[in-house]
């Protein structure tokens, strides 16, 4: 009999964060839904979750006595937290050469504010409340801009490359507690943010970057992150897994 599993996870109120949601609570897990601004989708989500229990948490991840509530709130509903989900990101167009220094600043701000501080404070947070030497887990959500770059949006490749190395310094400060933590890095997702590109000119060429010439669907990085999130993933801590199709290759 699987056990069921506490599970938060940020951004899940649509995209890749819902696809997460609904793939660990079809598994019997119980699933806090994080969102930021959207109250009825992240409802949406969890009316449509399997199982029962499951909780939605608000909290604008800039913020971090904000955050420190909502953690709090998901604890004590659930008694503790085995497994944070760090999916919650945003994406600013703010290419250098073109940006105004006020569309500039407040880009590098938001987004590492959500992606970066925001979620190592939730990390912070959510580790007061979860169990160890069990089956804890860390997993969060990178990107191939980690190591390809971002020229339209350098904040969000410097973030995700930053997830990456906080992923990894944590993955060795936490491996006496016994809690585990890896990182994912997809290329393009079909999800609504990507919605107006993958539908527009470009396209065709974005799902043409694969040889196998699509882009990601949100169920397969649900799956991916399921197995690191797993018992038998323990061993892969500290690991980054490329996850975009061969999109972007790197030794």
């Amino acid at each position: 009999m699987t056990t069921q599993r506490t599970v938060l996870v940020t951004g899940g109120s649509r995209g890749i964060g819902a696809s997460i949601a609904k793939h660990f609570a079809e598994q019997g897990d119980r699933i806090a839904v994080h969102y930021s601004s959207n109250g009825d989708l992240a409802q949406e989500v969890m009316a449509s979750l399997q199982g029962s229990g499951h909780m939605i948490a608000q909290a604008d991840l800039r913020d971090a006595d904000a955050i420190k509530v909502m953690v709090d709130a998901v604890a004590k509903e659930f008694g503790h937290i085995d497994i944070l989900i760090n999916n919650a990101g945003v994406f600013f167009d703010h290419p250098i050469e073109s940006s105004s220094y006020e569309v500039w600043q407040k880009a590098w701000a938001d987004t590492l504010g959500v992606n970066l501080t925001g979620a190592a404070n939730v990390t912070w947070c959510a580790l007061q409340h979860m169990p160890r030497h069990g089956d804890s887990r860390i997993v969060n959500v990178g990107s191939r801009g980690a190591f390809r770059g971002e020229p339209v949006s350098p904040a969000y490749g410097a973030s995700k490359a930053a997830i990456v190395a906080f992923g990894q310094s944590i993955a060795k400060a936490l491996a006496p507690e016994g809690i585990g933590v890896t990182t994912l890095a997809p290329g393009f997702v079909d999800t609504e943010m990507a919605a107006e590109l993958l539908d527009g000119p470009t396209g065709d060429d974005i799902r043409n970057q694969s040889p196998f010439g699509r882009v990601a669907e949100p169920d397969e990085l649900a799956r991916a992150i399921y197995f690191l999130a797993s018992k038998d993933s323990l061993w892969a801590s500290g690991a980054v897994l490329d996850f975009n199709g061969a999109s972007y290759l790197r030794m």
